[in-house]
């Protein structure tokens, strides 16, 4: 059973930065690409960006492009979001997910493992 962990979330003002992290266990290379979510009190999750673990090729959704930059550590089994520029639209609880399959999609229902999720919250 895979687990993953996400760390990094907290407060921060308009146009700061935060790192989030995602810790998976070791049996995770059952996986091959990892996303991170988010989901926003109201709003259904939806998918911010992805990464392979094994080439590193990246995909984001439009509205992070040029803030958000996802990035891995094979040797650790960790994912980074590192989210610069913040904007108060993005508060939401941000989740980490990992899908078996190899190719990079957004929809929710094609990844098999979830984290519990953390908090980012962005004053105005």
């Amino acid at each position: 059973q895979v687990q993953l962990i996400e760390s990094g979330g907290g407060l921060v003002q308009a146009g700061g930065s935060l790192k989030l992290s995602c810790a998976a266990s070791e049996r995770t290379f059952i996986s091959n690409v990892m996303g991170w979510f988010r989901q926003a009190p109201g709003k259904e999750r939806e998918f911010v960006a992805a990464i392979s673990w094994s080439s590193g090729s990246t995909y984001y959704v439009d509205s992070v492009k040029g803030r958000f930059t996802i990035s891995r550590d094979n040797a650790k089994n960790t994912v980074y979001l590192q989210m610069n520029s913040l904007k108060p639209e993005d508060t939401a609880v941000y989740y980490c997910a990992a899908r078996r399959r190899h190719t990079i999609v957004v929809e929710t229902t094609f990844y098999d493992y979830w984290g519990q999720g953390t908090q980012v919250t962005v004053s105005s």
